[in-house]
């Protein structure tokens, strides 16, 4: 593995980081010879004590659902998980993914799985590895279920910007959305557009993009955001911050992102850091964990 810059901003941290949004469960960490344990112990000392982990199918929803049951608490780290239907995988979603979801939404499921939020769920026309029409039903679909399982969403949007908005929208308008309705994973919306999903109530997500030189899109829709709106993730294992861009990514990187947006806020890193801290608790509606 190349040698790694890891903060050297940590011991300043008076919080826990929490990554929102890291695949743990993606093979590229074992074959790189990342185990779950010395991934978790390299976000602990990196100053990351909470993550949470998507999922992006049936099969990965189990995955992120078993990951959580057999390394929460490991290097004293909260892990919690989401589970979910991608819009790449929308072409396989059929009567038994929705009943999956439901059975494992109710409460006592939910609870027992520390299962915080429905995703990554969405519009993808980057790739169109589902059709877009399938894609458009299978997102209403989720948001249908992640309504009546009052839980909230992962938003997954790439290049499909105007489709998404008029779906939630639409939902917004019908009174069919959770009164928190989620989060835009690794956000990369427009200002304006940006501006419509935080007057319904969402957070916004960033991660290593934020770092990136001259991405200074992100960068405005960054400074446009009200702090307590905005959350921190990894997107593990892509989206490496800078200064490890080009290798993979994992939770240890998180702080960078976090240093990102002090910087352009123009706060000092310790009220950032609980400012972030409090609303990725806030988003996930999860109680204080102390370890």
């Amino acid at each position: 593995m190349r040698e790694v810059t890891y903060l050297d901003f940590v011991s300043e941290l008076e919080v826990g980081v929490f990554d929102t949004h890291a695949h743990l469960y993606d093979t590229r960490f074992t074959e790189e010879g990342r185990t779950p344990e010395s991934i978790l112990e390299r976000a602990k000392l990196s100053g990351v004590d909470s993550i949470l982990i998507p999922s992006d199918s049936v099969e990965t929803s189990r995955l992120s659902v078993d990951y959580v049951k057999t390394h929460d608490g490991k290097s004293n780290v909260n892990l919690y998980c989401a589970i979910g239907v991608h819009p790449h995988e929308a072409k396989d979603f059929c009567d038994d993914s929705s009943e999956y979801l439901r059975n494992n939404l109710s409460i006592s499921s939910r609870k027992a799985s520390k299962i915080q939020a429905l995703g990554e769920i969405g519009l993808d026309y980057h790739y169109d590895f589902s059709p877009r029409d399938v894609q458009r039903e299978v997102f209403r679909k989720q948001l249908l279920i992640a309504y009546e399982a009052k839980i909230p969403i992962i938003l997954h949007e790439r290049e499909a910007t105007g489709d998404c908005l008029e779906i939630l929208q639409e939902f917004y308008k019908n009174g069919n959305m959770y009164v928190n309705p989620g989060v835009c994973h690794c956000c990369s919306m427009s200002k304006e557009a940006s501006e419509i999903l935080l007057k319904m109530g969402f957070y916004l997500g960033f991660d290593g993009p934020l770092t990136f030189k001259n991405n200074h899109k992100t960068s405005e829709v960054l400074i446009n955001t009200p702090l307590d709106r905005i959350v921190i993730e990894t997107d593990s294992p892509y989206l490496t911050p800078e200064p490890n861009r080009g290798i993979m990514n994992e939770p240890a990187h998180v702080g960078y992102v976090l240093k990102k947006i002090a910087e352009l806020k123009k706060i000092d890193l310790n009220p950032a850091a609980l400012q972030m801290r409090k609303n990725s608790l806030n988003l996930y509606e999860i109680e204080q964990e102390e370890r």
